[in-house]
């Protein structure tokens, strides 16, 4: 056991604070009106995705028909909405019962006593059948207590997509489990395929949620880590150089151009639109690339992430549900929660819009379910693999201070995993040297090793 550190580290809360009095943030509100919930109603803050839209539209049709339960619904861009339940979570406003978390916020969430526990509902509930939810996807969103703190709307790891047509022409064959060192061959050789058409589509846009985490799951294959198990700052490490510098090579040479500029969002519309021959990113673009508008449906296969040293590397995340410790209307926003994760509304949303925009990756049935089979079939097997596969507690070659696969599980990484990705995105884009990026990010995350030594 580790004693305590002689410093206290900074807490979301602490941060969360800093905010307070800042101008409220812009963005779409459907009826919470500024004051929390009551009666009938439960008040909902989520993030602006797709599938939360869908659920939107659907729920006064169906679930306040069938509940007398009305939802108020505030829907934010996705760093807004994180700035915003921060702040009313961690102030236990009791504004907004449920809210959009990630695995990542969750366990932290939890220690801070900002989250009302939802295992004993999951357990009560008998329509709900907590059991079918994916072990990885339970795990992730547990407190460090052993208690269930959120449920997951959708789940999803990364792996890689290639274009099986333009593979197949320049006589090329996609190893059923590459490693990175063949899929930067492979790119070396599909650059240029088709006019305009780049090898590879890798994320170079800084956000610790965008560069940083398909690059730290690199980096865990390579044998590298943020920090070592006695809380060390690793980022000058051979380990974490050699990966980053891969990375950075790789996509200088055989990437997307603006590559320091490309996010997810962009290298979904490269691929889609022919500019790229491969991609390695979230399970979740599957959806989009096999839509019926899509102009590159049938055309792309999809293999697990590449690896180097490790049997896996793809990451896991989850958009779930998190119940405010102070809600005023906790049983019913459980009826909420228990709905929109439910079975019955996967099948709503797979017969009125198709079941490739079924929210999944949480429920094993989902992936027993013929007709979801039938329209997923290209990537529904690779994606649960990846998924159940995914290893957030021991994703490396060494043992780690904090779980998580592409991001550390602590408060102050939101900020480090930021500062660290305009250092990396600078190098993509040319004006730094790798060793010039890593040597500043080693002293960002040497402040942080200060702040946990010896815990």
């Amino acid at each position: 056991m580790r004693t305590p550190s002689r410093r206290r580290p900074r807490t979301l809360a602490a941060a969360a604070a800093g905010t307070l009095l800042a101008p409220l943030l812009a963005g779409c509100w459907t009826g919470a009106g500024g004051t929390g919930s009551g009666g009938d109603s439960i008040n909902v803050l989520m993030v602006n995705n797709p599938q939360m839209v869908e659920l939107r539209k659907l729920t006064a049709a169906h679930f306040t028909k069938e509940t007398g339960i009305k939802v108020n619904f505030t829907v934010l861009p996705e760093n807004d909405v994180r700035d915003k339940i921060s702040q009313d979570f961690a102030n236990q406003a009791g504004q907004y019962d449920v809210a959009t978390l990630s695995n990542y916020e969750i366990p932290i969430y939890a220690r801070n006593g900002w989250l009302h526990e939802v295992g004993s509902y999951a357990r009560e509930d008998r329509t709900y059948d907590e059991k079918d939810i994916l072990p990885p996807m339970r795990q992730s969103l547990t407190g460090a207590d052993g208690k269930l703190y959120g449920q997951p709307f959708y789940g999803e790891s990364s792996f890689l997509m290639y274009r099986k047509d333009v593979f197949e022409k320049a006589g090329l064959t996609m190893p059923e489990k590459p490693t990175w060192q063949q899929v930067a061959k492979l790119a070396a050789r599909v650059d240029g395929a088709k006019p305009g058409m780049k090898g590879i589509c890798l994320r170079g846009l800084p956000g610790w949620g965008e560069v940083m985490a398909p690059l730290t799951t690199v980096v865990n294959t390579f044998g590298g880590t943020w920090f070592d198990k006695d809380w060390k700052a690793r980022l000058d490490s051979p380990e974490f150089e050699k990966a980053t510098r891969f990375y950075v090579d790789l996509v200088r040479e055989h990437g997307e151009s603006g590559a320091a500029q490309s996010g997810y969002a962009e290298c979904l519309n490269n691929l889609t639109q022919g500019k790229t021959a491969m991609w390695y990113d979230a399970t979740a673009a599957a959806g989009s690339l096999e839509s019926a508008k899509s102009p590159v449906k049938g055309r792309i296969g999809y293999v697990p992430a590449p690896v180097v040293r490790t049997a896996s590397s793809g990451w896991l995340y989850t958009w779930a549900w998190g119940l405010q410790k102070a809600s005023r209307n906790p049983d019913k926003a459980w009826k909420f929660i228990s709905w929109a994760s439910g079975k019955e509304y996967e099948k709503l949303v797979g017969e009125k819009t198709g079941w490739s925009n079924v929210p999944a990756g949480k429920r094993a049935s989902t992936y027993a379910n013929p007709a979801y089979r039938e329209e997923a079939a290209a990537f529904q097997d690779v994606t649960r693999a990846a998924i159940e596969g995914a290893r957030p507690r021991d994703p490396g070659v060494q043992p780690r201070p904090a779980p998580g696969i592409q991001f550390v599980g602590i408060p102050e990484f939101t900020d480090l995993g930021t500062k660290v990705s305009q250092e990396i995105s600078a190098a993509i884009a040319g004006r730094q040297s790798v060793d010039a990026a890593l040597r500043k990010s080693q002293q960002l995350a040497e402040k942080i090793s200060e702040e946990y030594e010896g815990r």
